[in-house]
């Protein structure tokens, strides 16, 4: 499949630019959101950890 482009109806190049912007800004949005879950998922790791301390 060749990558050069057709010439395409403003309408279609308009709707790929939105869909573009649309995947960049929830891309942007799931890197800003990344840090918090690895903490959250850590802060969970230790809880499980210091029960099993705890109980045993």
């Amino acid at each position: 499949m060749a990558w050069t482009t057709p010439r395409l109806d403003p309408e279609r190049s308009r709707r790929r630019l939105q869909l573009l912007a649309e995947l960049a800004g929830a891309r942007t949005v799931r890197q800003r959101d990344r840090p918090r879950r690895v903490r959250s998922e850590r802060l969970r790791e230790l809880i499980a950890t210091r029960r099993r301390i705890a109980a045993g």
